[in-house]
């Protein structure tokens, strides 16, 4: 059984930083890519970064230079540290797992999901 679950959400001023975790369970967590993905309300989910074993990572393009995606190999914790945040990122944030060894940020080919966090950027 896979098991993912996020935490660090909450709220932040325009410009602030956030650090999620995402606590995996199993062996899948060094076989498996890994991705954050970020839905805010009346919109579609999008993808906001991915990371595979072999260190591969991207990011969407509004992330760009923000937005890091890393992982504790020991721990078992992916993480994604949101540096000068931005309301527009405002989102629930939702950690993914994936057995497929391609780096994407499409959504339908990640299998396993965590329940989500929130993270609220607002002045």
């Amino acid at each position: 059984q896979v098991q993912l679950v996020e935490s660090g959400g909450g709220s932040a001023h325009p410009g602030g930083s956030l650090r999620l975790s995402c606590a995996a369970s199993g062996a899948i967590y060094n076989r498996y890519c890994m991705g954050w993905f970020r839905q805010a309300p009346g919109n579609e989910r999008e993808g906001v970064a991915a990371l595979c074993v072999d260190g591969r990572t991207t990011y969407t393009g509004s992330v760009q230079g923000r937005f890091t995606i890393s992982r504790d190999n020991v721990k078992n914790i992916l993480y994604l540290q949101m540096n000068i945040l931005k309301p527009e990122d405002t989102a629930m944030y939702y950690c993914a797992a994936s057995p497929r060894l391609d780096l994407t940020l499409l959504d339908a080919t990640y299998p396993y999901w965590g329940q989500g966090t929130q993270v609220t950027v607002s002045s």
